[in-house]
């Protein structure tokens, strides 16, 4: 790369950064501490002229290109060593249309940003569990949360996207214009583009019934059996995710049950409290809870009740599966790993991916596990770098022992950088004709700092 960057810096109305800008250190951050890539130049890109200067400059070049959006990707795809950053940070901002019942948000957009917005119109857009979280990233790589079983994925409500291509031409794809590109950019992640701006579809939902169930770990096996047989038939209203936690020592939470390990469920229903207390009222039946914290709050406020918990800063390891059924050998080995916590951040979540997520058949759209019943990640998380190979090792060895139980693939989002073949495995019988879009829109693979699709 040439060390004179004048060309670049005086197509830009926003900031680019260099190594030794006093703001450097701070802007290369990543979201995973245990991440640390040094790019050549970041830039904060305030609109799409931007983003299309840095696109071709990166292309003429020969200059490797990473896409940064809210930056919570889990193995830093999000940055590169050496090249060049496109960082959207700047480009946010969200306008809803009542009568439409759709939000037009910007790429560089947190679900924070999202939340905030839509809830005041008494609407919301399904995404993930964190509003910290950026809307691309997530978007790209399906989007599962709290809303999947009533409202699908966030690709599921996906109406159109403004695109910056690797030729630095801009497009709108859509059901009805570049129908193959809006087919591979739902779940296909950043392979073919830059998304500054995607219109979603929005729900009437306002206020949720929602929060958590501990048990015992004594508990987990029966538990695991029982989640599985009620999650599997729940109305679509009701969602629940079972985790591996530990408690942690906040207020909403009894003093007694600070930092035990416990097994649970985190629920979230748009129906109102009363029909919500008649549809769990199968889990009465279950063994006792030793806590329940069940209530009605704003859907903003569930989606924003773990940012405190894991702040930016932290090491992460993750590693992931699709679940179509918890044998008992399964639930044995769940048990076992899931017993062990690492420290206070480590968890494992099994995110149901049935209900309205089922009513979309695989060729639909690039994400393809429509037929599974959970979106399993284990995660090791912990602040302290001398941590690190430890919960790697615990996350590996989880995984290790739960994988022979699961389906070939795992959602992009909850992926380290794992090799060709387990992107493959991901996409399955989508994975050709995510080749053949590629190949008419990125044929170079300028788009490769991501779980790359590589050109047909």
């Amino acid at each position: 790369m040439a060390d004179n960057y004048a060309e670049l810096k005086g197509t830009l109305r926003g900031e680019l950064i260099q190594r030794g800008d006093a703001g450097y250190e701070e802007a290369r951050k990543l979201y995973n501490a245990m991440i640390d890539k040094k790019p050549r130049l970041i830039a904060r890109c305030v609109d799409v002229a931007d983003v299309i200067a840095c696109v071709n400059y990166a292309r003429a070049n020969g200059v490797l290109l990473a896409v940064r959006g809210g930056g919570h990707n889990g193995p830093g795809l999000g940055s590169c060593n050496d090249g060049l950053v496109i960082d959207l940070s700047r480009l946010r901002g969200v306008r809803v249309d009542p009568a439409a019942r759709t939000a037009q948000v910007a790429g560089g957009s947190v679900w924070g940003d999202v939340d905030h917005a839509t809830h005041a119109f008494g609407m919301a857009v399904p995404s993930g569990i964190i509003s910290t979280t950026g809307v691309g990233g997530l978007t790209l790589g399906g989007g599962i949360g709290h809303l999947s079983r009533h409202c699908g994925l966030t690709i599921d409500n996906l109406l159109a996207v403004d695109m910056v291509l690797a030729d630095g031409g801009f497009t709108i794809a859509s059901e009805e214009q570049h129908a193959d590109l809006f087919w591979a950019v739902r779940g296909g992640g950043g392979n073919f583009g830059v998304v500054t701006s995607f219109t979603f579809r929005t729900h009437p939902v306002h206020t949720v019934t929602a929060g958590p169930m501990f048990w015992a770990l004594e508990e987990a096996p029966e538990i695991m059996r029982r989640y599985e047989e009620f999650i599997t038939d729940a109305p679509d209203e009701i969602n629940g995710f079972f985790a591996f936690m530990v408690v942690p020592p906040v207020p909403m939470f009894p003093e007694s049950l600070h930092m035990r390990k416990v097994c649970g469920v985190v629920w979230c229903s748009t129906a109102d409290p009363q029909r919500t207390n008649a549809l769990l009222k199968p889990a009465a039946s279950w063994p006792k809870t030793l806590f329940t914290g069940l209530g009605p709050m704003p859907l903003p406020m569930l989606q924003s009740l773990f940012d405190g918990l894991y702040t930016p800063g932290l090491q992460w390891y993750w590693k992931a599966d699709f679940v179509d059924h918890l044998s008992d050998e399964a639930i044995a080995r769940h048990v076992q790993h899931g017993s062990n916590l690492p420290s206070m951040f480590a968890t494992m979540h099994l995110y149901p991916i049935n209900g309205a997520v089922h009513r979309k058949k695989k060729q639909d759209t690039a994400f393809s596990y429509r037929s599974s019943k959970w979106a399993e990640v284990i995660v090791g998380v912990d602040p302290d770098p001398a941590n690190k190979d430890k919960i790697t090792r615990w996350a590996r060895d989880y995984w290790e022992a739960v994988h022979p139980y699961s389906a070939p693939g795992a959602y992009v989002n909850f992926m380290m950088e794992e090799g060709a073949a387990r992107i493959e495995a991901t996409y399955g019988e989508n994975y050709a004709r995510l080749q053949q879009v590629k190949a008419k829109y990125d044929p170079g693979n300028l788009f490769r700092v991501n779980q790359n699709i590589a050109p047909a």
